[in-house]
């Protein structure tokens, strides 16, 4: 057991994820309760929040604006307070899948062919063909996310994903197995694969008990595993990662990984992929809870000294 700490646990928060983020804050917050830490929670819905005076750390279980796209991170660096996940600019770069998609090319991680558009009356859009999947570039969560099957689905599906958005990225739909690598301490851990029973991996079957079915460790080749995690593990290095992240990629028949994006802040309740991913590499819940903390402690230390 590490030393007993005050740690103030931001969940809730402003966003379209508000709701899972409190699911993912009420889990943490009883992880490190029951390893003995003095636990505060704090949900900032309005910016104006003040931190309790004795935090030795933040734990961020915020997910979505605000919580997950640099902002909360920029405050709390002005604080000088430490806190867990990745830094305010691979926030921002992170959150944003057109940024983080060109993070991935220029450094030459495989991710879908797309475009980005501004105005649902563009029109559909040349040497593209369906299917087509089309999605708000800052939300999470698969909040405003649109599959476009036939060419008649695209005026619909584009005004539907800029309700969420004023820029829509839109890219290939990549046809193969569904795929998620969590991120912990510079390692991948091992690969959970993703079947919904019927559909896509959407809000709902994301986050509707018995909608969808995980594998972990994923069944492929020893090879073909250690390719998904490298892919992952040069996503989340070309974003600027550190401490932890979860990277979703699909895997192509022909086995060749292709990311989709990265998640600094990922579902943070006992059955999201991140701990599912930690579980299988024989790391329980609290224990994940805690290095996550100790990762934050250890930067800080290192930036003191």
């Amino acid at each position: 057991m590490s030393r007993k700490m005050n740690i103030t646990v931001m969940l809730g928060g402003p966003s379209a994820e508000r709701e899972v983020s409190l699911r993912s804050g009420a889990a943490v917050v009883k992880a490190l309760r029951s390893l003995g830490h003095e636990v505060a929670e704090l949900d900032p819905r309005t910016p104006d929040w003040n931190l309790p005076a004795a935090t030795d750390v933040v734990f961020l279980a915020l997910h979505g604006t605000y919580g997950e796209d640099g902002t909360v991170q920029k405050q709390l660096e002005q604080l000088g307070v430490p806190y867990t996940g990745c830094d305010a600019e691979a926030s921002r770069i992170a959150f944003d899948k057109v940024l983080t998609k060109q993070s991935c090319i220029q450094s030459g991680v495989p991710t879908p062919k797309f475009v980005t558009v501004h105005a649902a009356a563009e029109p559909f859009p040349a040497n593209f063909s369906v299917p087509l999947v089309v999605k708000p570039s800052r939300q999470g969560s698969s909040v405003g996310l649109e599959f476009v099957e036939r060419v008649e689905d695209w005026p619909a599906a584009l005004a539907a994903a800029l309700k969420f958005d004023s820029e829509v990225l839109v890219e290939e739909k990549i046809i193969g197995r569904e795929t998620t690598v969590g991120v912990l301490d510079g390692q991948a851990l091992p690969v959970v694969e993703v079947r919904p029973k019927s559909g896509s991996y959407d809000y709902k079957n994301k986050y509707t008990a018995g909608n969808t079915e995980y594998f972990c460790p994923a069944d492929f080749s020893e090879a073909m595993t250690k390719r998904i995690q490298a892919a992952a593990l040069g996503a989340f290095k070309s974003v600027g990662g550190r401490d932890y992240a979860r990277v979703d990629v699909m895997v192509r028949a022909d086995g060749s990984p292709v990311v989709l994006e990265v998640n600094t802040l990922p579902g943070m309740t006992e059955t999201s992929l991140l701990p599912k991913a930690a579980a299988a590499a024989g790391i329980n819940f609290a224990e994940l809870c805690q290095r996550m903390v100790d990762l934050a402690l250890k930067r800080n230390a290192a930036v003191a000294a």
